[in-house]
């Protein structure tokens, strides 16, 4: 039997368990039906010494975790801002698994190269950055914030003469993070990585919409104006989905522009119909 016929095998067995899923999703329980000790009792196996059909791995799999799966790609499922794929998603995701890119580079991933090149340009377009603006695809949430933090935190360093990647941080001007007080806890994890730390953050009162008003903004702006300052806006509440108001709050920030950028956070994956001015 060639290895072709081989995948053939388990990728349909595959297929058959993933349509039996999409199926039932509307009627099977959204929520997990098997307890924590019943998991682990049926997945904890030992090793085994010899190969398996890859079948039986796949068979075992489905069974062990049954009970186990969330409803999250069903229609009913309203927990931690999580939803379904369209069908061309999910079958590109398979693709993806089935190429087997390391997508570091060109040299290693041509095509996944151009295909997030395009992405990048797609996501300026829908936002109305700039073309030249440069962009990252990260894992999810919290990724987004470290590297939206990180190009704020060396991009503020560097107008005082600090280069991060060569002198570290020990001893560098002091970096203070005004946002809404109702960020994500993302953003606390964000400040331990990078090194500035959650007592950097201040967390403003907002208003009964859940957004952070202009002037609680400008009185914290004044507040020890000559320090390196990241304005962090909220674009999408993980409870209400508030949005604060770019419009509004990030021309004020650049008023203070010696020494104050501006960017933005969301927990719901949820993005500005236009990105006015972020830095």
């Amino acid at each position: 039997m060639s290895d072709t016929s081989s995948f053939r095998l388990v990728l349909e067995r595959a297929l058959s368990h993933s349509l039996a899923h999409l199926d039932n999703l509307e009627h099977s329980p959204v929520g997990a039906s098997a307890s924590l000790e019943t998991l682990r009792d049926r997945l904890a196996k030992p090793l085994h010494n010899e190969a398996m059909p890859a079948e039986q791995v796949i068979d075992e799999l489905v069974a062990d975790t049954a009970g186990g799966i969330m409803g999250s790609a069903g229609g009913r499922f309203f927990g931690w801002v999580i939803g379904g794929s369209l069908p061309a998603a999910l079958a590109a995701d398979w693709l993806t698994s089935a190429w087997d890119q390391n997508a570091a580079s060109y040299a290693c991933g041509p095509a996944e190269a151009v295909i997030e090149e395009v992405c990048g340009a797609w996501l300026k377009d829908l936002l109305g950055l700039p073309s030249h603006a440069s962009f990252a695809l990260t894992s999810g949430c919290q990724m987004a914030h470290v590297t939206a933090l990180a190009a704020a935190r060396n991009a503020l360093l560097a107008r005082r003469n600090w280069q991060v990647e060569r002198d570290g941080l020990f001893g560098a001007p002091k970096i203070r993070i005004l946002s809404s007080d109702q960020f994500h806890g993302s953003i606390t994890r964000a400040t331990r990585l990078l090194g500035l730390g959650t007592g950097a953050v201040t967390g403003l009162p907002v208003n009964q919409a859940g957004q952070l008003e202009a002037a609680t903004l400008e009185k914290a702006l004044q507040d020890t104006p000559d320090t390196l300052t990241i304005v962090l806006l909220q674009a999408g509440d993980l409870n209400i989905g508030a949005y604060d108001s770019f419009a509004e709050l990030i021309p004020l920030a650049h008023r203070y522009a010696h020494g104050c950028m501006s960017t933005a956070h969301s927990a719901c994956g949820q993005t500005p119909a236009r990105a006015i001015g972020i830095c």
